[in-house]
């Protein structure tokens, strides 16, 4: 597959992400890195973004909660090219009745080649980065060829290829 580039350029859209029991962690987690995540546009679901907002005194772009659309925002903000970098601190050990959504943006982040952590560490290791405060050129697959596929048994290639048979009424 080829891959073409992308500018991302030193302010970078962010989505901040937590589970309930994450939120503590995110909070402590943006707390000490307040500085570096005030040269950038912060996103945020639901209460996390909420939070943030009032514990960081910045603006934080905030979107629907998770389990109730917000993930799905988030995700289609990466596939449209708006979000740059994501911090998401799920929750391993608690089941979520948005566990699909979780999924898919975890997806659409790997898919999209955003950078993405998912806990405390990575977070740390990727905010500290010095592409961090520098433009960067991101490599994105092309899915043009993916997308121009031929869908085999699908109805407009069925009825470019088959003809009815004799006898039998079209509908």
């Amino acid at each position: 597959m080829t891959q073409q580039k992308t500018s991302v350029f030193h302010v970078k859209n962010i989505a901040l992400i937590a589970h309930d029991h994450k939120k503590r962690d995110m909070i402590e987690w943006a707390r000490f890195n307040r500085g570096t995540l005030a040269k950038h546009t912060l996103f945020g679901t639901g209460t996390t973004g909420r939070v943030l907002e009032e514990e960081l005194g910045l603006p934080v772009k905030r979107l629907q909660s998770g389990p109730i659309g917000g993930d799905q925002q988030i995700g289609a903000m990466i596939v449209d090219g708006v979000i740059d970098f994501l911090i998401f601190f799920w929750d391993p050990l608690e089941p979520q009745p948005h566990d699909p959504d979780v999924k898919a943006l975890l997806r659409l982040a790997v898919v999209w080649n955003i950078p993405a952590a998912c806990n405390r560490a990575t977070a740390d290791y990727m905010i500290s980065s010095p592409l961090m405060n520098e433009d960067y050129e991101r490599l994105v697959p092309d899915y043009g060829a993916y997308l121009a596929r031929p869908i085999p048994n699908s109805s407009v290639a069925a009825a470019e290829k088959v003809e009815p048979k004799k006898g039998v009424a079209e509908s």
